[in-house]
Order: structure tokens, then C-alpha cells, then sequence
């Protein structure tokens, strides 16, 4: 007889992102749901690869990663910083941050370990820190502005919290940590072993003069931490799967030795092209001003309709309050907008296992101008 399969994943289906990216295809609607831009990434970028993929670029990198972009890498966090990473230890490219983030998560979390997280949150946390028998530990943000009550975090730290994981910019809502934010972070983590996984993967993509408040800025933070990042949310061309994590020495460690059996090593062509792309700062500090346009616009666009928001302070994503116009949830208000108006957005509910329903949308501005002008001109009239 054989024996009957157990999922250790039993609560996972097909994710929000793929149900609303399917029905925005199936019913030719404007899709502002999943969280890629709509426009092509830099030419000179794409010549990049291909000038390296003809010199012969095509076989195994080194596992953490090519070492040119690795220290170009880390001279734009020291630089942008004040940190001090070391290329040849406390870096490795990764196949995109949500392995970046998997890997952390399976290095160090083991059987019981509790993971403070804070919902909404990307989806990926919680599924990683249970098939390695840990325990998400969640914290509601608070809302208007989806602030961190850390009074509650300091309640809920216990002798079996292993880890943080934070987040900033935040996906879904587009707020930002502040200086005093970390500060308290660092001071609550101080003298214990408690570890840090800072979700950076929007930290080009900042407005309203705000600075990014890394991890790499607080030192004794920093020790205890890993930060993953993103090359595709950067770059716009989030199908490379690129991204790195950075992390100090001994923690680095940890994280290649899982590395080195997932991944192993990522796309060589693709390492060769960014690690030029990079020495050019321009390249990723313009990103702040180009979607702050984007925001503006979309914003803009619905000004005067009955939709509610407070202008997202970073990422390519803005939360609307749909309070004045339905009383339905969530999910059932994105499914008819997509079917009926043809503007596909994310129901924030599914960033929160608690299925918290504040009445508000996430939708996608890394669009062309047309597009954000034609959602909006939908938008406004609900």
C-alpha cells in the first residue's frame, strides 16, 4: 500500500499574483497586479550581455558570484552607506532576492525557531520559515501609514526568536523605515543572538526627498544582518532572476553553504554586463526621480474621485482605499475591477495569513505613461 503523501505546505495554492496576471490576460484588462515594469529594460544593459554571452561568458560562475560585480557591488553599498563590506567575503549573487531570502531563511532558522515578521508582507517569508520547521511570528502594521507599533515587538521577543525580518520599502504598502525605526530595532536586538533579514529590494526607488535607510548605515545592526537586493526591480527586467545578498563574514558563510546546493551560481553572462552597468551611479540613482513621476502621474490621475491613498513613499506600488465606493472584501472588488472596469490590481488580504481586509488595492505604476493614463481614467470614474 502506498503511503499517502503529506504536503508540508498545506495551506499554499497558486499565488494571487499568477490568479490576477491569468484573468487580466483572460479578459484583456489593464494589468497593474503583478510588480514588473512595463517597459524594457536599458539598451546599452541588453548590448552588455549579449557582448558578453559572444565573448564567451557562457559556462559556470564562481559560485559567490563573479568577483568584478561582487566588488562593484559592494564599493556602491560602502560608498552609499558609509559601510564596509568586503568583497571577497561578505557577498554572494543570487538568483533573484526571493533566493536570496529562501536561502537566509533555510541557513538559519531550524525546527521551533521563532521569525518576527510584520503583515502585509511579500508572500515569500512565511512559507520559507515553515519548511524549516520554524515559527512566523506576525505583527499587523499599524494602519493609516502602516507604521511598526515596536512596543508590540519588544512583547512578542522571546528566548526562541531566532530572527527579524523587515522589510523597507515596504511591499505592498510603499512606506519607509525611518532613522528612528532602526535605532529602536538595534537597541531591542542589542545583547541577544537574534538575527536580521533586511528586505531591500526597492531601496533605489524612494520619493519625496527621503533618504533609504539601510541596514548597512547601523554597524552594530549590521553585524547581526543580512541584506538581500534585487537587480530586476532596479534594472526593470525582474524576468533575469538577479539579485545578492550581503552579509558579514561569518554569516556568509552560512548562507554559501546552502547556496552552493540550491543554486550553485548564477547567470555568468548577465554578472559580466551589470558589473560594468554599475560603475556608472547614474544608472540606479535616477530611478528615485523617473518613478516618482510615475507616482505623481497615476496619483494625479484620480484626483477628485472617491478613491483614498496616502502617496506611497517608495517601491512602484500605491495602496487605494476603495471604502468610499464598495463594501465588498477585497478579493471579490479586484476580481470584479478586472472583469467588469478591465484594471487588474492585488487585494491586500493576501499579504496577511489573518486575511486582515483594510478595503484597499495594490496597483502596479511601472507602466508607460499611456497605460497609467488610461487606468486612470477608469479609475476616476468608479
Amino acid at each position: 500500500m502506498q503511503t499517502p503523501f503529506q504536503s508540508k505546505l498545506p495551506e499554499v495554492s497558486t499565488t494571487i499574483f499568477t490568479v490576477m496576471s491569468q484573468l487580466a490576460n483572460e479578459q484583456n484588462a489593464i494589468n497593474l497586479s503583478q510588480g514588473f515594469p512595463g517597459f524594457e529594460s536599458d539598451q546599452a544593459l541588453i548590448d552588455l550581455v549579449t557582448k558578453a554571452m559572444k565573448e564567451g561568458h557562457n559556462q559556470y560562475a564562481p559560485m559567490a558570484g563573479l568577483y568584478a560585480l561582487r566588488e562593484s557591488v559592494c564599493n556602491k553599498l560602502n560608498v552609499l552607506y558609509n559601510s564596509n563590506y568586503n568583497p571577497e567575503t561578505d557577498i554572494t549573487i543570487t538568483a533573484g532576492a526571493t533566493q536570496a531570502i529562501f536561502t537566509v531563511i533555510s541557513a538559519c532558522i531550524s525546527k521551533d525557531d521563532e521569525v518576527i515578521l510584520f503583515t502585509p508582507a511579500y508572500d515569500c517569508y512565511e512559507p520559507a520559515i515553515v519548511l524549516q520547521g520554524g515559527k512566523p511570528i506576525t505583527i499587523s502594521l499599524k494602519l493609516p501609514d502602516f507604521s511598526i507599533d515596536w512596543s508590540e515587538v519588544k512583547e512578542k521577543i522571546s528566548s526562541k526568536t531566532r530572527m527579524i525580518i523587515i522589510n523597507s520599502p515596504h511591499n505592498p504598502s510603499g512606506t519607509v523605515l525611518s532613522k528612528e525605526d532602526l535605532l529602536i530595532l538595534q537597541e531591542l536586538v542589542s545583547n541577544t543572538g537574534i538575527l536580521i533579514l533586511s528586505d531591500e529590494v526597492y531601496e533605489h526607488i524612494i520619493f519625496d526627498g527621503l533618504k533609504h535607510q539601510s541596514i548597512a548605515r547601523f554597524p552594530e545592526l549590521a553585524a547581526r544582518s543580512f541584506i538581500t537586493a534585487s537587480f530586476g526591480k532596479t534594472f526593470h527586467n525582474t524576468g533575469w532572476k538577479m539579485g545578492y545578498c550581503v552579509a558579514p563574514k561569518a554569516l556568509m558563510k552560512e548562507f554559501q553553504k546552502v547556496h552552493q546546493f540550491n543554486v550553485f551560481c548564477v547567470n555568468h553572462p548577465i554578472q559580466v554586463a551589470m558589473a560594468t552597468y554599475l560603475d556608472n551611479p547614474e544608472n540606479y540613482l535616477s530611478l528615485s526621480s523617473f518613478y516618482q513621476q510615475k507616482r505623481d502621474l497615476f496619483l494625479d490621475g484620480i484626483k477628485g474621485s472617491r478613491w483614498e491613498f496616502i502617496p506611497a513613499s517608495g517601491t512602484y506600488f500605491q495602496l487605494l482605499s476603495y471604502k468610499n465606493i464598495t463594501v465588498e472584501k477585497d478579493v471579490d472588488f479586484a476580481r470584479r475591477l478586472t472583469v467588469e472596469h478591465k484594471v487588474a490590481s492585488i487585494p491586500i488580504s493576501v499579504f496577511n495569513k489573518k486575511n486582515e481586509d483594510p478595503k484597499m488595492l495594490r496597483f502596479c505604476f511601472a507602466k508607460k505613461e499611456e497605460t497609467l493614463k488610461q487606468a486612470t481614467e477608469i479609475l476616476k470614474k468608479l
